[in-house]
């Protein structure tokens, strides 16, 4: 059994400059305030997942730290991240496509199924995701170099050195992936306006109004030309006529 003393300690590297603009802003002007709520949030965790790491390293709790900042905390602020923008953005969706209806007098039949329904939701939330798939080989690659770590002594300078490289591979990934959803949220933001257009230019159907209207205004021009003299007048309204005051 290797003593404790011959194991290599565990130190954290600097990751604030592997996350890049996750940790700086993309600039989007203006900024989007659920993508920017999102953003904070995510990097919220995983500075507290650091400073924890960092503090058990510190305390000689090498497993710990090196679990703390592993796959399960990386892969859990990102579909946190995405899961909050899905759900906010099919809200919004939602609100938009109920006003237009709304606007348009749409009956509320239809404006229930011009709404994002369950298989939409999924569909939407799937497609987003889609945009960490580059971080999931990433963290798998983390989550290895971590288990080898644990095994490393003082001489495995080498075991060391890659799972710190794999800790800042995985922040460039992530912030990869950020900016590769907000480029999908654009595009599902430009997919709905549009549905949202469609919405706005629906009108009643005219057909209801020729179906009642055609054979009142038939009736009323026969009438006429009875009433005129143009048209011998039947016998059930000549007995109409009788039976008026």
């Amino acid at each position: 059994m290797t003593s404790p003393k011959l194991l290599i300690p565990v130190r954290i590297p600097e990751l604030g400059p592997a996350l890049g603009k996750l940790l700086t802003g993309t600039g989007r002007v203006p900024p989007d305030p659920t993508r920017e709520r999102q953003r904070s949030a995510m990097l919220g965790r995983l500075i507290e997942a650091t400073g924890e790491a960092r503090r058990l390293a510190a305390e000689g709790a090498r497993t710990e730290a090196v679990r703390t900042l592993g796959l399960d905390v990386w892969l859990d602020s990102w579909e946190q991240a995405v899961n909050g923008i899905a759900r906010e953005l099919v809200s919004r969706v939602n609100d938009r496509l109920e006003a237009e209806a709304r606007a348009v007098r749409m009956p509320r039949r239809l404006r229930r199924r011009v709404l994002l329904d369950a298989a939409e939701v999924r569909g939407l939330t799937g497609r987003l995701g889609v945009a960490g798939a580059a971080l999931v080989p990433a963290l798998d690659h983390l989550q290895a170099q971590g288990v080898r770590l644990l095994a490393a002594t003082t001489t495995d300078r080498e075991a060391l050195d890659e799972w710190q490289q794999a800790l800042l591979t995985a922040a460039r990934r992530l912030e990869a992936a950020w900016l590769a959803l907000e480029e999908q949220v654009d595009e599902e933001t430009r997919r709905w306006r549009e549905a949202e257009a469609l919405v706005a230019a629906w009108r009643r159907p005219l057909w209801p109004v020729a179906v009642a209207g055609v054979p009142a205004v038939a009736a009323a021009a026969w009438l006429g030309a009875v009433l005129g003299g143009y048209l011998p007048s039947p016998t059930w309204l000549s007995r109409v006529w009788d039976l008026l005051p």
